[in-house]
């Protein structure tokens, strides 16, 4: 019997219609899929629907996958490829593995020899870099920035430094919540010419996305509050 394949299923960046930014292979994908590893049931369950309203909800198993997921799991997670059947990994937002606890899955898969299957899909980061106008040759994802308000200022200078030193634009999130404080300091630390792209809200309604030079952002008022963004900053020479 051959190994199911591993698919990496994309889903939406928040509440939108499926079809807009998802071809028909993602549909065409669930179609024949009923096993999957996700990072919460009740929004992959929401997510699938979505995206084909005629699947049978009571046909889906549906393994958790998160920060607190036991690494010893992530083998039986995989156990249905063993056995033929195919398997969907799905993130709670975008693309899997990217940014995400999936890799975790993704690596073990090729480890065990099971086929990985990438399905197109939107990606904030590279949605955000792709508009940014900035250096799409070469760039950084940082993830989380430290919490603390004076390693996350010293952070910052690093990577303005490290931006100017290698011609490289880097990126870096937040929890939305602190978004606006995020904000604050990026433009009390970093110097008036650094530019700064903010995408927020990216393919929804509400999208914002703007690239100024820092003295150029202090003249504005945004409210980044609660709304999911990639900040990108680059100092250019």
């Amino acid at each position: 019997m051959s190994h199911g394949k591993l698919y990496l299923i994309p889903v939406t960046l928040g509440e939108m219609q499926a079809d807009d930014v998802l071809p028909h292979t993602v549909k065409r994908a669930i179609g024949f899929i009923d096993h999957y590893i996700v990072e919460n049931e009740k929004t992959a369950r929401r997510s699938i629907k979505a995206i084909m309203p005629e699947k049978v909800q009571s046909s889906l198993h549906l393994s958790t996958l998160n920060k607190h997921t036991d690494v010893a799991a992530h083998n039986e997670m995989l156990k249905p490829c063993f056995e033929g059947i195919h398997v969907g990994l799905m993130s709670e937002a975008g693309c899997p593995g990217i940014a995400d606890p999936g890799a975790a899955i993704v690596k073990l898969a090729h480890e065990k020899g099971i086929q990985v299957v990438p399905l197109v899909g939107p990606s904030s980061i590279l949605l955000a870099m792709m508009a940014s106008g900035m250096n799409g040759q070469s760039f950084t994802f940082h993830g989380y920035l430290p919490i603390d308000k004076g390693e996350r200022k010293s952070a910052l200078k690093n990577l303005e430094k490290l931006s100017s030193d290698k011609d490289q634009s880097q990126l870096f999130i937040e929890t939305p919540y602190r978004n606006n404080k995020m904000l604050e300091d990026l433009l009390q630390t970093l110097q008036p010419n650094t530019h700064l792209c903010i995408a927020a809200d990216i393919t929804l309604p509400s999208e914002f996305i703007k690239t100024h030079r820092i003295a150029d952002w202090k003249k504005m008022k945004v409210d980044l509050d609660k709304r999911p963004a990639i900040f990108i900053i680059h100092k250019m020479n």
